[in-house]
């Protein structure tokens, strides 16, 4: 597997991308994966026309923030002079790379005839494609889906056509609109993509293990693949995943120190970004993530018990507390329970 992938002139170390996700990739949880490794966290969704006029929400989602090795504004839009005008500030605000959403199914987007609904319009998706190529100097690259329906799989046509334009990269998702997240992504259906271009495809839809990653990249021939959804409550994935194509060894997952560390941490970063109590609130979806990934305890039913339990809490410090206590491991003694790691730490102490 290669080291990396070149987008226009942007190197990105690594050849397994994390999605635009709303209310998923923001700061926080970009710094939390770029630290882990991931090669390339791409901002949430944001709104063209909003990031123009300066709305401050809109802003703070694709907040760039420092010491990040990457970053990935995603920009959707229906108007190619806001669409251009939101490229130019993108820039301005530190992008790398802006990338162009046309593959989003959520009817709220649809219905605004942005997102996935571009594909019904390809002249439109293409006029505004032509707009941000030429109002930055970043490379512009686009998200999509295989069309809008089954009837109407137009993605290798839009993809040539982008790169005609001067876009950089495409990344596909292998299902239509109509699918929404529903049956089987098509990684072959990608593939017809990549026969279409010559600049890289990404493949998306349906890789969360090693072996779906090593297939959709067979199958598609995709010069990169993206995760999505496998990175709900596991932010390390990419990074691990990229060792595991490299090496062919298994994915590894954090043991529990090591992960009960990374939840804090990015409890701590949502509370310092957002403030109380949004910072928690923000954070309440991830830690249910968290712990319906994690394999303590064993019993599917005491860690959803645990989730509602968790998500209740009112104080970062409470849920820190009463997450430690759910993963550290315990040993009987007599009649009581007694955690094992403050006799470990004595017995090292000595």
């Amino acid at each position: 597997m290669a080291a990396g992938i070149q987008i226009g002139d942007v190197w990105v170390p690594g050849r397994v991308l994390t999605a635009p996700m709303t209310g998923i990739t923001d700061l926080p949880f970009r710094r939390l994966a770029s630290r882990l490794g991931a090669a390339y966290v791409a901002t949430e969704m944001v709104a063209s026309a909003e990031l123009a006029r300066g709305r401050p929400d809109v802003v703070r989602r694709a907040a760039v923030g420092e010491g990040l090795p990457l970053t990935v504004i995603q920009l959707v839009g229906r108007d190619p002079a806001t669409m251009a005008e939101g490229a130019r500030m993108a820039e301005a605000a530190g992008a790398d790379i802006i990338d162009l959403n046309f593959g989003c199914p959520a009817k709220e987007v649809t219905g605004s005839a942005c997102g996935s609904a571009l594909m019904r319009t390809p002249d439109l998706a293409c006029r505004l494609m032509q707009a941000a190529v030429e109002a930055t100097s970043r490379p512009v690259t686009v998200k999509m889906r295989l069309g809008w329906d089954d009837a109407h799989r137009n993605a290798p046509l839009l993809a040539k056509r982008a790169e005609e334009i001067g876009v950089r990269a495409v990344t596909v998702h292998g299902r239509t609109r109509a699918q929404f997240y529903t049956g089987q992504a098509d990684w072959m259906a990608v593939g017809e993509v990549k026969a279409a271009v010559s600049i890289p495809v990404i493949v998306n839809g349906d890789i969360v293990t090693a072996d779906d990653a090593r297939e959709a990249l067979r199958q598609s021939g995709a010069d990169a693949l993206m995760l999505g959804r496998g990175v709900y409550g596991r932010p390390w994935l990419a990074a691990h995943m990229e060792r595991a194509l490299a090496d062919g060894t298994v994915l590894l997952e954090p043991e529990r120190e090591e992960r009960l560390d990374i939840v804090i941490e990015h409890l701590r970063a949502s509370v310092a970004f957002y403030g109380l109590p949004l910072g928690l609130k923000m954070f309440r979806k991830h830690l249910g993530w968290y712990v319906e990934q994690a394999p303590w305890p064993e019993s599917a039913a005491e860690r959803r018990a645990a989730k509602s339990r968790l998500c209740r809490l009112e104080t970062p410090e409470s849920v820190e507390r009463d997450l430690a206590a759910l993963w550290r491991p315990v040993t009987h003694s007599g009649n009581s329970v007694v955690d094992i790691q403050p006799q470990l730490a004595e017995a090292g102490a000595t």
